[in-house]
């Protein structure tokens, strides 16, 4: 994906402001990416207001995941992941370990990740990418922590390194999945979860999700938008610029719930509960924030 974004408008218009009919948590956003830093703040209250309680954000480097867990030590519901994305996998080292290793430890981060294989683009070689993608299984091991996966053109080598560490580490996700039937059955063989984007929203190259996603278990499924990246094609109003942000998750929610037959309360609360569960956020304090949400949104 490319650095940087086109301008865009500081409040959505009107046919954009959904809010989902149940608390949702988007696992994968990208809020440390520059298109938020002037409106951050923002942007959060707007995820607030459609009903998004609780964000995930990806820390892909070290940077991004000090910054993520800047930002979630700062505000109620955001959490943060911490790992090296297969792209800079080249960049791995003894030092970066040791300071993964300590991103692990603090209480804001719920996921080692995001971390995998990307024989899509090929930034870091193969080599490269395996090693780094060998080291964080590891450190997900050590830590208890889930993982937090990419993987693009890599579906039979990422399996294999799984199945190689399945015994060892807790629980896992492929994130922004869009591969095909084969790859998606052995993840779900694996025991692995599964976090669908708007992807699905795009008629030139997502439609085969859409005969896919009622083979995924409620109860291994999530949602995201991997802000600020791929906004849905398919959105009801114009969107000035292409960037995408959490308040949009129902759009998406919806779609998906179309394609499975559920509503999209059933999808909203089921997809939560799974979430809240994986990462770990299942506890008192996390049900009674999302209480104060709905009651007050």
């Amino acid at each position: 994906m490319a650095d940087t974004m086109p301008p865009f408008d500081d409040v959505l218009p009107e046919g954009l402001r959904f809010r989902s009919p149940a608390p949702l948590v988007d696992i994968g956003a990208n809020l440390t990416h520059e298109s938020f830093a002037r409106d951050r703040e923002a942007v959060i209250r707007r995820a607030r207001a459609a009903g998004v309680d609780t964000l995930i954000l990806t820390g892909t480097d070290l940077e991004h995941a000090e910054q993520a867990v800047g930002l979630a030590r700062d505000h109620a519901g955001l959490h943060a992941t911490a790992g090296i994305h297969p792209h800079d996998a080249s960049q791995w080292s003894p030092s970066l370990e040791a300071a993964m290793r300590e991103l692990h430890r603090m209480p804001e981060v719920v996921a080692v990740g995001e971390c995998g294989l990307d024989f899509n683009r090929n930034f870091s070689t193969p080599a490269e990418q395996e090693r780094a993608f060998e080291a964080q299984l590891g450190l997900a091991a050590e830590s208890g922590l889930p993982l937090f996966l990419h993987e693009r053109d890599a579906g039979r080598r990422m399996r294999d390194m799984l199945h190689a560490w399945r015994d060892d580490i807790s629980r896992a996700v492929v994130h922004c999945f869009t591969a095909d039937r084969e790859t998606l059955y052995g993840y779900l063989d694996l025991d692995l979860h599964i976090g669908l984007t708007g992807w699905l929203c795009d008629e030139r190259r997502g439609h085969h999700l859409r005969e896919l996603v009622g083979a995924i278990p409620l109860n291994r499924l999530m949602v995201e938008t991997d802000c600020p990246y791929l906004l849905p094609r398919n959105l009801p109003a114009k969107l000035k610029g292409r960037r995408h942000e959490p308040a949009l998750l129902p759009w998406i929610v919806r779609e998906i719930a179309h394609w499975r037959g559920n509503t999209e309360a059933e999808l909203a609360r089921a997809t939560t509960a799974t979430a809240l569960a994986f990462f770990g956020l299942d506890g008192d304090d996390t049900r009674q924030a999302l209480e104060e949400g709905q009651r007050h949104g």
